[in-house]
């Protein structure tokens, strides 16, 4: 995909939404990485039905959203949503499928900085990435105390952690809205030349968390196996969704038909 091609947008509960399937995605990441960097890191954004609801109350993740270089649909009623109001998003593009679809099309050298999850996930997860990918090399990995991000000092030592090794791509893992804010809020510091806000992601590449199975994906069944392996984390998140989003859907039904 063409880096100077414009991109095209659906709006969806508001969320401004890139219509791309997964391989433009991963050809215009891949041509932006190897690129020049930008006065501000590109940054992309993965929403799914929690942030869709997260997002109609919540200005910073709005901000981040409107600021954001790529927004993909990574949950499949996001698609499914759109397409019921008319509006064609190719497919779904999760982030957790999008991180190593990129590593394997990746056919140059690729510097990439893992940046969250517990202490020592980021360094299992490097280790695979280059065991499984050799143009890939992972140059830096940090893992920042919780509520890092509310200390200056502890800030600027991430930022600084960043900026002492050279990376094209940076693998953002502190969960969903925190890293979305915290990558638009320092996108002017941040020294690679794309961030993606992946969630969980740097935990399934270090293998400490499963995905479902590939058949539970196709039928958005990803939730239901997530909610099971950590049902004290998940269940009132999921239990919230379930009755928000369906409210949305009828907000958004009665906008469109206006």
């Amino acid at each position: 995909m063409n880096s100077q091609k414009t991109i095209e947008n659906v709006t969806l509960f508001g969320m401004r939404i890139s219509r791309v399937s997964m391989s433009e995605s991963v050809a215009l990441l891949l041509d932006w990485c190897h690129g020049s960097r930008r006065k501000a890191c590109r940054f992309v954004v993965t929403p799914n039905t929690d942030h869709a609801v997260l997002f109609q109350h919540h200005a910073d993740l709005q901000a981040a959203y409107a600021n954001a270089s790529l927004v993909l649909a990574d949950g499949l009623p996001l698609v499914l949503a759109a397409r019921m109001f008319g509006q064609h998003l190719p497919e779904r593009v999760a982030g957790s499928d999008l991180v190593p679809a990129l590593f394997a099309s990746n056919t140059r050298p690729l510097r990439v900085f893992l940046f969250g999850a517990a202490p020592g996930v980021a360094d299992q997860a490097a280790a695979r990435i280059e065991r499984e990918w050799p143009n890939v090399s992972v140059v830096g990995t940090y893992s920042p105390p919780l509520g890092f991000e509310l200390d200056a000092t502890e800030n600027s030592r991430a930022i600084a952690a960043m900026a002492a090794v050279e990376h094209d791509l940076l693998i953002v893992g502190l969960g969903a809205p925190r890293q979305e804010i915290w990558v638009h809020r320092h996108r002017h510091e941040l020294p690679a030349k794309v961030a993606i806000c992946a969630g969980a992601t740097i935990d399934f590449l270090a293998g400490n968390r499963h995905r479902s199975p590939v058949w539970m994906r196709r039928l958005g069944l990803e939730w239901f196996h997530r909610v099971c392996s950590e049902p004290r984390r998940l269940a009132g998140r999921y239990a919230r969704d379930a009755v928000v989003f369906p409210h949305l859907l009828w907000r958004e039904w009665r906008r469109s038909s206006v």
